[in-house]
């Protein structure tokens, strides 16, 4: 699976206002549903501005894609993806040892 923070931003076009408030319910239920369906691993409102920051847990950039503009507000949203790995995946030790060999033969 693949981890992907989400940072969804208020962004209705000039008049449509008003309908992202009327259908904010199905916006906040269709989140709902993924969370309980283990889609969004967590969910969290902004405090101080709009939209909110949620975790995906997907297997791939469609279903993310998918999850994203299936939700019925995605319409009246600015989405910023930033692509997440699990702390425990990546070893710094190691990586830096690869780099420090790969200069010495570099340098050599």
């Amino acid at each position: 699976m693949a981890l992907f923070a989400v940072l969804a931003t208020q962004a209705p076009a000039a008049g449509e206002a008003e309908e992202f408030r009327e259908r904010l319910h199905e916006g906040f239920a269709y989140t709902r549903a993924l969370v309980d369906k283990g889609v969004i691993r967590h969910s969290w409102i902004r405090v101080g501005a709009s939209g909110g920051l949620n975790i995906y847990d997907v297997g791939s950039h469609e279903e993310l894609l998918a999850a994203l503009y299936d939700n019925p507000i995605s319409p009246h949203l600015r989405f910023e993806v930033i692509p997440l790995a699990e702390p425990g995946s990546f070893d710094p030790k190691a990586q830096l040892a690869k780099w420090s060999r790969s200069t010495e033969q570099g340098g050599r």
